[in-house]
């Protein structure tokens, strides 16, 4: 019986690791400060149509919805809205689907 639990689980493995890696990944956003109304490119894996429906900016308490310019698999470009304050964001993705907001480590400063 034990056996068998481990080879179910050693089959689920590769599964879950191939789940994982369709998700998208944002690594950096350059540049890094910047005014608002102005253009940004965040870099990363899986970030085209496919795994990306949108792109926010998120402060914990307000998220703004940004202007995709151009979308690739290894990055994003975006255009911040006029109206959005000064202060520190990270990027929030929302999956393709629909389904999933998913807040990115990465950190944009309005200034």
């Amino acid at each position: 019986m034990k056996q068998l639990f481990a080879v179910l689980i050693l089959c689920a493995l590769p599964a879950a690791a191939l789940a994982q890696s369709k998700s998208p990944r944002l690594a950096s956003v350059t540049p890094e400060s910047g005014k608002p109304a102005a253009e940004y490119t965040a870099a990363g894996e899986n970030l085209d149509k496919d795994a990306i429906k949108e792109l926010y900016l998120t402060n914990g308490k307000d998220d703004i919805k940004v202007s995709i310019v151009t979308q690739k698999a290894d990055a994003i470009q975006f255009k911040v809205p006029g109206s959005v304050k000064p202060g520190r964001y990270a990027l929030m993705v929302l999956t393709a689907d629909g389904k999933q907001f998913i807040e990115q480590p990465v950190k944009l400063t309005i200034e």
